[in-house]
């Protein structure tokens, strides 16, 4: 028998860029935020040995790149287990899309694979397991409203947001992450000729404002205070604004809108049009190709998600998820 695990998607709200690190990654700051939108993969244990990957989209490698093979392999020498492993990847997130679904499908093996073992690894090593898979993966184990520092592999748990309702457009362009990355040293490089300045100032400027925010909307008042638990909180007006905005308002951007968007002009436009459909917020999600809006209702969320289908764009409306909401999910299978 299989054990099936919902892996959900991610998107990031804000993404600053710093300097090029010793091993090759940039620093980063980012706030994740997981969307109720999923893959489910199953995981199946049987006699012999080896790995198997199978997946409905041919577009996902099946070799010992995929994500799957590499967490389940880490997982089988981790809890000194000898197994044939089947992994079954149901696909229904993009593949490269900003959304963290190949991370995501690395945990929700691992999480498969402790059940179908009937084992269960020390946190501490699931979480050194992810870091080793991909920068943006360790989120996974954690779920809801998360810090991401480091080169986006060091998480921490953020009090939860208040549920937001979003539309996700994914368009079928294939954005590169290291070419951005490598646009992005080009575009500071130029900067720092004219202004002295280098990214360290930007991550710094980052840093602030999320440390502000934190203080001001999080740490010192409870996020239940901006609006009710059961659905979005008002957008208009003194006290209901949500933190997200606050969070906006300090400057939180992603920048790799400065690079990504005059690559591919449609992802800009993509943007305009969530705007223009009544986003409060809209933003690419980590290096695209998937830009999301926020929207102050889930009627108006599935209205504008309609409007644009109907015009050509692959959007659909969704909600985030809490922490709680997020390991309840996963747990359904």
């Amino acid at each position: 028998m299989s054990i099936a695990v919902r892996s959900f998607a991610k998107i990031n709200l804000g993404l600053k860029i710093g300097p090029a690190r010793a091993d090759g990654f940039h620093e980063l700051r980012t706030i994740y935020q997981t969307i109720a939108l999923y893959d489910v993969v199953r995981v199946e244990v049987q006699r012999g040995s080896g790995i198997e990957i199978r997946c409905n989209d041919p577009r996902v490698p099946l070799d010992e790149s995929n994500t799957c093979y590499q967490a389940a392999e880490r997982v089988l020498k981790a809890a000194k287990a000898s197994a044939k492993i089947i992994v079954q990847i149901d696909k229904r997130l993009p593949v490269q899309g900003g959304l963290g679904a190949g991370s995501s499908n690395a945990v929700a093996t691992m999480l498969g694979l402790e059940r179908a073992l009937g084992t269960e690894l020390a946190a501490e090593d699931k979480m050194l397991i992810a870091a080793e898979i991909g920068s943006d993966v360790p989120l996974f184990l954690i779920g809801g409203t998360v810090l991401g520092i480091g080169r986006g592999e060091e998480v921490y748990p953020l009090p939860d947001l208040p549920g937001m309702h979003l539309v996700i457009v994914t368009p079928p362009i294939s954005v590169s992450t290291p070419k951005a990355f490598a646009q992005w040293d080009k575009l500071v490089a130029r900067e720092a000729e004219l202004t002295g300045a280098g990214a360290a100032g930007t991550i710094n400027k980052f840093s602030q404002a999320v440390d502000a925010w934190l203080k001001e909307r999080v740490f010192s008042q409870a996020v239940s205070a901006s609006g009710p638990a059961s659905g979005v909180p008002a957008m208009g007006g003194d006290r209901a604004e949500t933190p997200l905005l606050d969070l906006v308002r300090a400057g939180i951007e992603n920048d790799f809108e400065r690079v990504v968007f005059p690559e591919y002009p449609d992802l800009r436009e993509v943007k305009r049009v969530l705007e223009r459909e009544g986003a409060r917020y809209a933003s690419l999600s980590g290096s695209g190709s998937t830009v999301y809006g926020l929207f102050p209702s889930g009627e108006e969320a599935q209205a504008a998600a309609a409007r644009m289908c109907a015009s050509g764009h692959a959007a659909v409306a969704t909600t985030t998820l809490t922490r709680e909401e997020y390991w309840k999910e996963v747990a359904r299978g």
